[in-house]
C-alpha cells in the first residue's frame, strides 16, 4: 500500500541510498566514521564517493546481488550475504547498483578509517611511512576477525543509549590493526596521498543538500557546511563524486522523486514541487532526460 507524501525533513532522510540508521564517530574525526544504513531492496544506482579514508564496507543482515563499476566503466557483479565486505581506496567514486532476495532487511555498515589513525598503525605495526603503504580493493569476501569486530562496533551503536567514544575508538584500533596486517599490497606506483573531503564533512553536505531539496541550489551554504571557500569546495566535491555540487543535488532530487512515484499516491505535480520545481513540464524534463522515461511512466513501470 502507498503512502500519502511527506514533505518534512524527515521524510527526505529517507532518501536513496537509504535510511541512515545510526552515525557515529570516535572520539576524533580524524579517526573513525561510522554509518549503519537500511539499504533498499532494489536499487538502479548510487555513487560511492572517493574519498581520502580508506572504506569499509560489511553487509549485516540480508543477501544481495551487487554491482559496481568506475563512473562509465563497465558493471562486476557479486553475491553477497551477511558478513561479507568490501574494501576501496579508490581515487575515482564508484557506481553501485543491487538488487536483495527480500527475505529479510539489507542493512549495511559504512566504516571510514581516518587517515590520521591509519598513519599511527602503519608506522607502528610496519614501521613506514602513509605514502609508502597501501591497501588491497576486495570486493564480497568474508573475513571472520573483521566481522567479529565490526559486530562489537554495530552492538555498541545499536544496543546502548549513549555509546562509548572510547569503546568505539578502541575497536576502530584493533580494526585498522587487522587492515594493516591483512590487506597490505605492494605498491606498483608512487602512491598519491588523496586531498579532498573527509567523509564525515562530505557527509554532512550530503545531508544538507538532502534538508533543502525543496529549495534553490545554494552553493554558498553548502560551501560554508565544508568550512571551504565555493571555488576549493566545487573542486573538492567533483572529485569526490564525479560531478559538480549542482549536478549531484539534481541527481538526489530525481532519486526522490523516484521514490515519491513509486511509494506514495501523491500526484506528479506535489512531487514536482516538493522538490523544488514550479513546473511541472520543466520536472518532467529534467525527469527524462536522467531516467529516460516520463514521470507518468516510471510511475507505471
Amino acid at each position: 500500500m502507498k503512502h500519502p507524501i511527506r514533505t518534512s525533513a524527515e521524510a527526505f532522510e529517507e532518501h536513496i541510498p537509504g535510511e541512515i540508521l545510526k552515525e557515529r564517530k570516535a572520539q576524533s574525526s580524524e579517526e573513525v566514521f561510522v554509518q549503519i544504513l537500511s539499504r533498499r531492496q532494489i536499487q538502479e544506482s548510487v555513487i560511492i564517493p572517493a574519498v581520502p579514508e580508506p572504506l569499509i564496507v560489511w553487509i549485516m543482515s540480508g543477501e544481495a546481488i551487487v554491482e559496481e563499476r568506475p563512473l562509465g566503466g563497465e558493471w562486476l557483479s557479486n553475491s553477497v550475504r551477511a558478513g561479507d565486505f568490501f574494501l576501496t581506496t579508490a581515487l575515482e567514486p564508484t557506481e553501485l547498483r543491487w538488487r536483495a532476495d527480500g527475505k529479510k532487511p539489507f542493512q549495511v555498515m559504512h566504516v571510514y578509517v581516518g587517515l590520521a589513525l591509519l598513519r599511527q598503525i602503519v608506522a607502528e605495526v610496519l614501521n613506514k611511512s602513509l605514502p609508502d603503504f597501501s591497501l588491497r580493493e576486495v570486493s564480497g569476501e568474508t573475513d571472520e576477525v573483521l566481522s567479529e569486530l565490526l559486530g562489537y562496533l554495530s552492538r555498541e551503536l545499536h544496543d546502548q543509549k549513549k555509546p562509548s567514544a572510547a569503546y568505539i575508538q578502541g575497536l576502530a584500533q584493533m580494526l585498522t590493526v587487522h587492515l594493516v596486517r591483512t590487506y597490505e599490497t605492494a605498491i606498483l606506483q608512487p602512491n598519491v596521498m588523496r586531498g579532498g573531503l573527509p567523509a564525515f564533512k562530505l557527509h554532512r553536505v550530503f545531508d544538507v543538500m538532502r534538508q533543502h531539496l525543496a529549495e534553490a541550489f545554494n552553493l554558498e551554504r553548502l560551501a560554508q557546511e565544508a568550512g571551504l571557500s565555493e571555488f576549493h569546495f566545487s573542486r573538492v566535491f567533483k572529485q569526490a563524486t564525479g560531478m559538480p555540487p549542482s549536478r549531484y543535488f539534481i541527481r538526489l532530487r530525481m532519486e526522490q522523486a523516484k521514490r515519491l512515484l513509486c511509494e506514495t499516491d501523491a500526484s506528479i505535480i506535489d512531487i514536482c514541487l516538493a522538490i523544488g520545481y514550479s513546473s511541472p513540464s520543466h520536472f518532467s524534463q529534467i525527469f527524462k532526460k536522467e531516467t529516460g522515461v516520463a514521470p507518468s511512466d516510471y510511475r507505471g513501470s
